[in-house]
């Protein structure tokens, strides 16, 4: 997990990039794409907004370390361990633990990033019909 550049993000920057990046609208960018620059560019002219100086880097970085945090924790919870945790759980997990079918669907080539749960789910509806 990188240091985002020797500066060490606050709670207050942390929730401030959670809540815009609980944005249906960045969400669905997200999801969408691979090349997100653009994306986080938007995203740190949010930030600005607040008074966080982040550039586009710097809050693609955090949101990845953030995604791969919650989703290690995730899948701990999953396998019945419930020692890990992390201090933005809840909030990420209202914006990536309720992943739903119509979203999986859409990314449907990239069967990497889909919960195992979806992958089972869809080859059981491909041999219905």
């Amino acid at each position: 997990v990188a240091n985002e550049g020797g500066k060490h993000w606050t709670v207050n920057e942390v929730r401030a990039l959670i809540r815009i990046w609980s944005d249906k609208n960045i969400q669905q960018q997200l999801e969408g794409t691979v090349r997100n620059k653009r994306i986080f560019e938007q995203v740190a002219a949010r930030l600005q907004k607040f008074g966080i100086d982040r550039d586009w880097k710097q809050c693609r970085t955090k949101y990845k370390n953030l995604k791969h945090e919650y989703k290690s924790i995730k899948s701990a919870q999953d396998s019945g361990s419930t020692s890990k945790s992390m201090k933005f759980f809840n909030e990420l997990d209202a914006i990536l633990g309720h992943s739903t079918m119509e979203q999986a669907s859409k990314s449907d080539n990239d069967e990497s990033e889909r919960p195992p749960e979806w992958t089972e789910a869809k080859s059981e509806n491909d041999s219905i019909g």
